[in-house]
């Protein structure tokens, strides 16, 4: 299996995916953790994590597999999101909670 394999299976096996630098419980850049708080923010509580820091082949490959050039990444739902910019002006907004909910991730805030 190559790289784009192992990426394709984690991001459509897993309702929420966010490749990062570090773990949630010790992320290694501040835009991972700005993803993490977000994340914990809108209520998600399980998160498929995978840090790009271990693996090389990951960290490239990642990039290649959205287009995107940075880390952290963010799926929901097999569906590219985007980082931690994009996260924060989706959760102002309030996109962020209603595509989580829209998964079945959390529920709806009111």
């Amino acid at each position: 299996m190559d790289i784009q394999d192992v990426i394709r299976e984690q991001v459509s096996s897993n309702p929420v995916v966010l490749y990062m630098k570090g773990v949630p419980q010790m992320p290694q850049c501040g835009f991972s953790a700005t993803a993490v708080q977000i994340l914990k923010a809108c209520g998600v509580s399980q998160v498929f994590a995978v840090n790009v820091l271990a693996d090389d082949a990951i960290r490239q490959g990642i990039k290649e597999f959205s287009n995107w050039p940075t880390i952290p990444q963010l799926y929901i739902g097999g569906e590219f999101v985007g980082g931690a910019d994009i996260l924060r002006e989706m959760y102002q907004n309030g996109e962020l909670q209603q595509m989580l909910a829209d998964a079945g991730v959390v529920t709806a805030q009111s």
